[in-house]
């Protein structure tokens, strides 16, 4: 386990940890004199580029820009962002079904996007700018999710993995004892019980429960530990079935009937909320899931938090390392050299990386992961060891195909019939795989 504390970092980890900062390489981005005549420095070029999240990441995506200007003065960029991953979808989907020329030049993409909007046409062959674009030196595993016919549509921002995240006060103040190494979700259930059926509060008052499950943020993980493949095989289709997704939602009935989660009304009102407001931030849940970038917000949850590979039942941690969100071009620019640069600039450029860090994953690029690896410290540095410790003994996921967008509105859905005893755990699994199964047809 990973303990992250808010005077000292401290590494408790399950396994080996080769430090991320050890790595050395120097880094260095492409050469706009490469492109051939592509890119003419005399030309006045405008790019929009958008992307989702809060007003911070806008202020720090602002800066790496203006760099990029300073850079090159004839490309001037117009900045979207939105707040959300789907304001942005739902922008494209009309923007590509109106040809794609009121598309964003440059744009993130995430979850099965890349997959869908490059079986449509709608992203830019990164081979025809690779001149201006090195993407050479990025693990294969971690551009499946935008390859389409083999043919590479996006460049994954950076890495994440799903994780555990454990308030260790809370099991103190509960009086039980941390999950060790090789833990289950048995124990997990009777943890999480223990501690939510102790009548314990915050100091403001508000509750503690055992367990926040956010099942969408481990609903594939769960998937990895307990099929051959994961959530989907290679060709595409599921590569689970009714019985093994069941598991796990008898395993949230276990822990809502037990105590160790909250009423499904705060459940079922809190699978939307920002990570700075969900219940284990706020102190009032002793176990959660989410990715391993979160652990900057969930480090505010008390003064001794940790991260750990989630509980697993079967002989595989079911935890793959996946990108954050890909950068695309839009096909329809009529930049795309300048548009290369532009993604360019924010993987690979080593300026750049000292600003932009790990708030889009751990970089996959070496070279700019030895940059980025020496300035993390705190939250952000056991984050990126946790990464580490995927990377040795995780598992490689088939791409989420076109169709699985649907898989986090259908869990959440699924897991509200299960608490609110209107669908059996079986039932709720059948149902998952119909509609997943016709969603991926």
């Amino acid at each position: 386990m990973t303990r992250i504390t808010r005077s000292r970092t401290t590494v408790l980890t399950f396994g080996s940890i080769a430090a991320v900062s050890a790595l050395a390489f120097s880094g260095c981005s492409a050469d706009a004199g490469t492109t051939g005549g592509g890119f003419d420095p005399e030309e006045e070029i405008e790019l929009e580029m958008s992307w989702w999240g809060d007003d911070a990441r806008a202020a720090l995506f602002d800066e790496v820009i203006t760099m990029f200007e300073d850079e090159y003065p004839n490309v001037s960029v117009t900045q979207t962002p939105v707040g959300s991953p789907d304001d942005l979808f739902n922008r494209l989907a009309t923007d590509f079904a109106g040809g794609g020329d009121t598309a964003p030049d440059v744009f993130a993409l995430g979850g099965a996007k890349p997959q869908e909007y490059g079986e449509l046409g709608a992203l830019l062959d990164l081979s025809t700018v690779s001149e201006v674009l090195d993407y050479s030196q990025y693990p294969d595993f971690s551009l499946t999710n935008s390859i389409v016919d083999d043919t590479l549509y996006g460049l994954p921002t950076g890495g994440n993995a799903t994780a555990a995240f454990i308030n260790a006060d809370v099991f103190e103040q509960a009086g039980v004892p941390l999950p060790e190494e090789g833990w289950t979700w048995d124990d997990l259930v009777e943890a999480a019980n223990t501690i939510g059926s102790a009548g314990l509060t915050t100091a403001g008052g508000q509750p503690i429960y055992g367990v926040d499950m956010r099942i969408a943020d481990i609903i594939g993980t769960y998937a990895g530990q307990v099929s051959e493949v994961g959530m989907y095989d290679w060709d595409g289709q599921l590569g689970v079935d009714a019985e093994q997704i069941a598991g796990l939602y008898e395993i949230e009935k276990e822990l809502s009937d037990g105590g160790g989660m909250p009423d499904p009304s705060v459940v079922t009102s809190g699978v939307a909320l920002p990570p700075d407001q969900q219940l284990f931030t706020l102190g009032q849940a002793a176990i959660t899931f989410g990715y391993s970038n979160l652990m900057n917000v969930y480090g505010a949850a008390g003064d001794d938090v940790q991260i750990a590979l989630p509980p697993t039942s079967t002989d595989t941690t079911g935890v793959a390392l996946l990108p954050s969100a890909f950068w695309s071009i839009n096909a329809a620019t009529k930049h795309p050299e300048a548009a290369a640069m532009l993604v360019d600039w924010f993987l690979n450029e080593p300026a750049a990386a000292e600003l932009i860090l790990d708030t889009r994953g751990v970089p996959f690029n070496p070279d700019t992961l030895a940059v980025v690896a020496p300035l993390l410290e705190g939250p952000s540095q056991v984050a990126a060891e946790y990464v580490d410790v995927v990377l040795e003994s995780g598992v490689v996921a088939p791409p989420q195909p076109a169709g699985g967008s649907i898989m986090n509105e259908l869990s959440q859905r699924m897991e509200a019939d299960v608490l609110f005893d209107r669908a059996t755990p079986q039932q709720a699994g059948e149902q998952w795989v119909a509609e997943l199964g016709a969603a991926l047809e």
